[in-house]
């Protein structure tokens, strides 16, 4: 369901994005920007390592109860760590391009 709204979204800003569903296939890309949901098995490492090799931003997304998992991200330096409701919310700000 978030990869048909990000999709949407991210259409109607004119913004390109490419959805992968295994964190396995991330690798490095030349996207300055990841988005990620966290509570999908393997996206925080995949996250932490996609930003080390290519030193973009990652924000991730989580659901509000997942405490263990917020603290873990902020932790390992995802930039931004969203509750669902909060990402659901600004994303059409946060694909926005920088002004």
């Amino acid at each position: 369901m978030f990869a048909s709204k990000i999709t949407a979204t991210a259409r109607s800003a004119g913004v390109s994005i490419r959805v992968i569903r295994d964190p396995a296939t991330l690798g490095a890309g030349p996207s300055p920007l990841l988005i990620v949901d966290l509570n999908q098995d393997g996206t925080l490492p995949a996250a932490v390592s996609w930003k080390q090799s290519t030193g973009g931003q990652v924000i991730g997304f989580v659901s509000h109860v997942d405490t263990q998992t917020i603290r873990a991200a902020r932790a390992a330096g995802i930039d931004r760590v969203l509750p669902r409701s909060e990402f659901d919310r600004r994303l059409p700000e946060l694909l926005a391009p920088p002004r």
